[in-house]
């Protein structure tokens, strides 16, 4: 079957033994199995009240569980809404209350805050349902087992089949998250190709793909490559908890061909022992794609001299649009996040919105073909940051004379020092090139004569203890590496990185203690 029918349903009734994904415990699963429980699940759905539109929530870990979720809402015209399972009850109270989720899924591991979550969110008992615990009796008090919802449902197709979406919110790094709501086509899913996406990577349908998920699927780019993959017939390997060393043990059992990866990931493997990475074989590898934050040169190129010319880049936002870089692209036009996709297009402006020439920087705009979206209850927000058809997230950068888009760092986070702009992604990228740093972040803390000045916060690599000497070496490795404008005047140590783990950093928990009681510029 190197051209499979579109979309899993389809796959699963062609060929209902062939194995479709392994759990992260090694188990393996049919495509019949699956397509049975997704059905079960719409059936269990529509009987707890579902109808077409509405939202159900799931705080869930990498898993069989979130795949069924998933599908279930994508035949059944339900939205999907994925919870960060890091983040606190408050938080997760505010995503389900504001998306208007009906049902609440919840793994035990997240059961305090799933129930937290509940409770202030009001959601009634009868409308929660717990992953895990023993047969019959729920993993989280006052929920249901999730099996109840599955129980005594049907395994044939629901009726009235027609698409759903997932309905991701947007990270709350500056306020209230806000979920993305794309209208519903209303149609039957087999009518729209859900594998299309992977082509403008040069993905394409066949038999010996599988799919590596090493990060949490509840990251809108995770959970599309991965859905993706599905719907153009790829096994699906899932991860449950990211370890650099499990990554290469999973990419040589598996034969794993193609990945989403985070910067971050390529500088944990890099550091692992060279005796260890040549242990494991991924020469499978046929596209490690990378993106969701900047990567340095160094440690790009150090990827591409392990892993060879698989390592690929995109640059995209939740909201839609984005570029793709190839290992080609990449270095013969080091720094580049690549072209337009070809259902997407760039633009870049200044703050008077006018469209600026190729190598002029301003903010980056992105508009899709495909169509539009809407901040779920924020027309405010969704109608701020336009131009036109296009939209931002904030981020800078400049178009070269060929279309290549070169990204600086978002607008909230750049530092203006007596009048000159700082971009701490170059100055991150010079302090990981330190051995003794495993991970670094900079930005600008008030200064009376400058207006900013840069500070640096270090997680020290394993080996290495924090510390005035440590400190000063770091400084010194600046004072060779950055311009002096540039360098960070002041360092300080942190044990871990607040990145949740799909690499973004959450920045203003650094540097917001700094500002308190004053006003940034930016």
């Amino acid at each position: 079957m190197t051209q499979p029918p579109n979309g899993f349903w389809a796959q699963a009734a062609a060929d209902p033994g062939r194995t479709v994904l392994i759990a992260p415990d090694g188990e393996e699963w049919s495509a019949g199995r699956l397509h049975a429980d997704c059905n079960r699940l719409v059936h269990g759905l529509r009987a707890a009240g579902l109808e077409r539109g509405d939202a159900f929530a799931a705080v869930l870990p990498n898993g069989v569980e979130f795949f069924t979720a998933y599908l279930a809402a994508s035949q059944a015209g339900f939205y999907l809404v994925p919870v960060n399972h890091h983040l606190v009850g408050p938080e997760i109270a505010w995503i389900v209350a504001d998306s208007g989720a009906k049902v609440l899924i919840a793994h035990e591991r997240f059961g305090e805050a799933a129930t937290a979550a509940a409770d202030e969110a009001g959601l009634p008992a009868a409308r929660r349902y717990a992953v895990g615990g023993t047969p019959g009796v729920p993993g989280i008090p006052g929920f249901r087992p999730y099996e109840a919802l599955l129980e005594g449902q049907p395994e044939t197709p629901p009726e009235d089949r027609t698409l759903g979406w997932v309905m991701n919110y947007t990270s709350g790094t500056t306020g209230r998250p806000r979920g993305i709501r794309r209208p519903l086509p209303g149609k039957p899913p087999e009518e729209t190709y859900l594998g299309g996406f992977l082509g403008i990577f040069g993905i394409k349908p066949f038999d010996d793909n599988a799919h590596l998920v090493c990060s949490p699927l509840y990251h809108t780019a995770v959970l599309q490559f991965a859905g993706a993959s599905l719907h153009i017939g790829h096994r699906l390997v899932l991860m449950d908890k990211w370890t650099p060393e499990g990554m290469l043990a999973a990419i040589d059992r598996h034969a794993c061909t193609h990945t989403h990866m985070v910067p971050t990931q390529f500088h944990r493997l890099l550091a692992l022992p060279e005796t260890v990475r040549n242990s494991y074989d991924v020469s499978s590898m046929r596209h490690a794609i990378h993106g969701a934050a900047p990567c340095p040169d160094h440690v790009k190129r150090a990827m591409i001299d392990w892993w060879g010319m698989c390592v690929e880049e995109y640059y995209a936002a939740s909201e839609g649009g984005g570029a793709f870089a190839t290992a080609e692209d990449w270095l013969k036009k080091p720094g580049t996040v690549g072209k337009p996709w070809p259902i997407s297009e760039l633009a870049v402006f200044d703050d008077d919105g006018r469209r600026l020439p190729a190598g002029e920087l301003g903010t980056v705009y992105m508009k899709m073909s495909t169509g539009g979206f809407a901040y779920h209850k924020d027309e405010n927000k969704t109608r701020k940051n336009r131009i036109g058809d296009f939209f931002t997230v904030g981020d800078l950068g400049y178009l070269d004379e060929d279309g290549y888009l070169y990204l600086r760092d978002r607008k909230i986070d750049m530092i203006i020092s007596g009048g000159v702009n700082i971009y701490p992604a170059e100055i991150e990228s010079a302090l990981l090139a330190h051995p003794a740093v495993a991970d670094a972040a900079a930005f600008g803390i008030p200064h009376d004569d400058w207006g900013e000045q840069v500070k640096a916060v270090v997680e020290p690599a394993e080996g290495h203890s924090a510390g005035p000497e440590l400190a000063q070496e770091i400084l010194a490795h600046c004072e060779r590496t950055l311009a002096g404008y540039k360098r960070p005047k002041t360092v300080d140590f942190i044990e871990a990185m607040p990145r949740d783990p799909n690499g973004k950093l959450y920045k203003r928990r650094l540097r917001d203690p700094h500002w308190a009681g004053r006003e940034r510029a930016v």
